[in-house]
């Protein structure tokens, strides 16, 4: 229980986090590499920190964190996943050993003080805990800085159906994208892995990708006009039955879904079809989380004062703020898989010819995305959202530039 619990509180904040994303260009966001940062630090705020962390992150502190350590166990566990979590602080900060006694061991690690050097150690954890995927700390360092709490997630997943590339959507109506793009290209007899959601702004149409490790990445299409918030949201909230969500088996013919159209064909096998056209994708964005301080409960926490202790939990005399808290993302949607990547972090400053076969009326469901889509990428089997993005500026077509 206590588990479904730390899936819903994340969910939660991450599709409170779509809604305030700027969608231009394209965006990716991991909330479950925010939510357990945040929740760790709560117990040693202050208590107006400690009641504006509760607000966002939907537990008391003490729960927060005990939610995270669970978070983090349940990240580490999924063989698609890969997670670190680390802290770094300055000799000035002389830490009360009750709080990184309830962190994973191993994790804690010194500033030397010289901060280029501790810089160039701490963007070489990043690029070592993600695999290269992102190259350097999201946070700077400087004088100031007493600690460094951070967390790196990835998630690599291979389809278990691959995609074909083509250039150009393979039939049907233009697309929207205003160049030439890459397809990614996929038929499939589970007419299941297609639906549509209702929600009160809107339809929208999903398709679930399926990879290994329990990893599936859900494409969403909204109607034309519809907010990019909205629709991830939306996504989202279906994780948790939000929504009604009916397949494409019990749909009518006809174009019952945003960029999805469902006709009856001829054909000689008695399988039904579904297929998908995706663009090909890389996006990759910064979050400042001291931007939305509402949103992370870091309304106190990041405001700088010299005499009040905004975490007297961590010790020390010294009053301590929050001065840089960011995410840095990167997400691609490839023909063989899916790979995405952040590290968060919180700065404390401070076949021929053959006989005749019988025929078939089967259906022929299509799924096209060719214009402005999200995603979000889940754990199967706990339903925790990993990531979630909008796409934009999809990879251009064999030998056409960006």
């Amino acid at each position: 229980m206590s588990q479904a619990e730390a899936v819903r509180v994340v969910n939660t904040l991450g599709a409170r986090w779509v809604g305030q994303v700027d969608p231009e260009g394209g965006t990716v966001l991991m909330p479950a590499g925010v939510w357990p940062l945040l929740g760790l630090l709560a117990p040693a705020g202050s208590p107006a920190v400690q009641g504006e962390l509760t607000q966002a992150l939907g537990l008391p502190p003490e729960a927060a964190a005990e939610r995270a350590r669970e978070l983090l166990g349940l990240l580490e566990g999924i063989p698609a996943v890969g997670s670190a979590l680390g802290l770094w602080t300055g000799e000035r900060l002389r830490l009360r050993p009750e709080w990184p006694a309830g962190l994973p061991a191993g994790v804690h690690g010194r500033l030397s003080g010289d901060v280029r050097q501790d810089q160039a150690r701490l963007d070489a954890w990043a690029a070592r805990a993600t695999g290269g995927l992102i190259d350097a700390m999201p946070v700077r360092l400087d004088r100031e800085t007493r600690l460094v709490l951070a967390a790196a997630l990835t998630v690599r997943t291979d389809w278990i159906r691959p995609f074909d590339e083509i250039d150009g959507p393979p039939e049907g109506p233009a697309d929207a994208w205003g160049r030439p793009v890459r397809y990614l290209s996929r038929y499939t007899c589970l007419l299941d892995r297609a639906a549509v959601l209702e929600s009160p702004t809107g339809l929208v149409t999903e398709v679930r990708v399926h990879g290994y490790g329990d990893i599936s990445v859900h494409l969403l299409l909204g109607e034309p006009g519809a907010s990019p918030g909205r629709v991830l949201a939306t996504g989202i909230e279906a994780l948790s039955g939000r929504h009604r969500r009916t397949t494409a088996d019990r749909l009518p013919v006809g174009a019952p879904g945003p960029g999805l159209t469902i006709d009856l064909i001829r054909r000689y096998e008695p399988e039904d079809l579904l297929a998908v056209d995706v663009p090909r994708f890389t996006v990759g964005a910064d979050h400042d989380l001291l931007a939305r301080p509402d949103l992370f409960g870091l309304a106190t926490l990041g405001t700088r004062s010299e005499t009040e202790h905004r975490l007297p939990g961590l010790g020390g005399a010294e009053p301590l703020f929050i001065d840089g808290a960011r995410q840095r993302a990167t997400a691609t949607f490839g023909p063989d898989g899916f790979r995405a990547a952040s590290v968060t972090a919180l700065g404390v400053a401070g076949s021929g010819a053959a006989r005749p076969r019988p025929s078939y009326l089967r259906r022929i469901v299509r799924a096209g995305f060719g214009r402005p889509f999200g995603f979000v990428a889940v754990h199967r089997t706990s339903g925790l959202l990993l990531a979630a993005g909008w796409v934009t500026d999809p990879d251009p077509a064999s030998g056409v530039r960006a």
